[in-house]
């Protein structure tokens, strides 16, 4: 195999194929970066949950594949000078030449033989979304992503499609994300699936401003394909919450208030907080304000955010990261809290009734 490229599109394919790459794995040749060259060159990494491959144009002389440690790789095309980098590789004694300019590195490959085949893909459904949306329906939803193993399911975020709607809903036992948007293009059925949160991280990053992605969805994977990269990834598989029964619809009290004024209260009450005092903040909502309290060994701070309701001095306790991450989240700044009791969840909605996010947020007990 031989083939001459520019380095920064070598360097940035390896970055893309990386994210699927083990640092350690009992197979070796997962620890590399897979690269075949063919009419174009493709870089693939791969973890046995998800593979992620790229592809870009090069001057090839000479077809073939070769496996090359992942981060050797990297640190490598990294320190070379900018120019045209030049790969060849004797197949037949698994070494590999590179060079640049006046740098030149010969080393041994890993064996390709034993990299493993990629998981074939049946392809059921497709839709078609910009590459921008996708990318803020992800980053306003992720951090509801549940971080314990014991619920497998809710590692990922549930894909809902339903009569021309795509709704992204993530759930970790004491909070609730949503988000929704309009599908385009596509001839995917109303359906569901899960997609594992780390993968969706990966799809986040990948995403940029400009294009479509492609998501396909066969009976045990999903794939994204963003231009000339797909991340192939299985599907959790499990009961996920039925997120449209767990909102409530009817509210006792609707509070406005202005975003980024809450905000800054949460995180001026915030600062008495510690690992080691993590009380709840305590909300006041009464007649045009929200009271806003933390109480801890360390000391006292209090707070008040202007906001437009009245909710007769109801008392309700907040974890004060999933408030912040959930205001954080949301995309505009007018917004309003719907409210039932203190023991109640919590819904944190667009102040003109725009259906396009839903947070909800569960109550803590307040210490006595």
């Amino acid at each position: 195999m031989k083939f001459t490229c520019e380095k920064n599109v070598f360097f940035d394919a390896i970055n893309v194929a990386l994210r699927a790459t083990p640092s350690k794995s009992p197979i070796s040749s997962l620890e590399g970066l897979l690269i075949e060259a063919t009419n174009k060159i493709k870089i693939t990494g791969y973890d046995l949950k998800k593979s992620i491959y790229t592809k870009f144009d090069a001057d090839i002389s000479e077809p073939g594949k070769v496996v090359i440690n992942a981060k050797f790789l990297a640190e490598m095309i990294r320190r070379l000078p900018d120019g045209m980098v030049i790969v060849a590789v004797d197949e037949a004694n698994n070494t590999v030449n590179i060079k640049c300019g006046k740098s030149e590195y010969n080393f041994m490959s890993l064996d390709v033989r034993e990299y493993p085949e990629l998981p074939k893909f049946d392809q059921l459904n497709s839709v078609v979304l910009p590459q921008k949306i996708l990318r803020e329906m992800i980053s306003r939803t992720e951090f509801a992503i549940s971080k314990e193993e014991t619920r497998p399911i809710y590692t990922g975020s549930l894909f809902d499609i339903e009569d021309g709607n795509i709704t992204l809903v993530s759930v970790d036992g004491y909070r609730l994300a949503e988000r929704t948007e309009k599908i385009e293009e596509g001839n995917m059925e109303n359906c569901s699936f899960v997609v594992p949160g780390f993968s969706l991280s990966d799809v986040e990053k990948i995403c940029g401003d400009e294009g479509e992605v492609a998501i396909s969805v066969g009976e045990r994977h999903i794939s994204f394909t963003i231009d000339e990269t797909v991340v192939i990834t299985r599907r959790l598989e499990g009961d996920f919450l039925n997120y449209k029964k767990s909102i409530p619809e009817a509210f006792k009290y609707t509070i406005g208030f202005d975003k980024n004024e809450l905000i800054s209260v949460i995180d001026r009450v915030s600062l008495m907080l510690t690992d080691k005092n993590k009380n709840p903040i305590r909300m006041t909502f009464t007649d045009g304000k929200i009271d806003c309290l933390s109480f801890t060994p360390l000391g006292k701070a209090e707070d008040i955010c202007i906001c437009n309701g009245d909710a007769e001095g109801l008392v309700i306790g907040f974890n004060d990261r999933y408030f912040m991450e959930a205001l954080k989240a949301a995309e505009c700044d007018e917004l309003k809290l719907c409210l039932n009791t203190s023991s109640s969840p919590c819904i944190i909605k667009a102040a003109d009734d725009s259906d396009k996010f839903v947070y909800m947020i569960l109550p803590v007990r307040i210490p006595q």
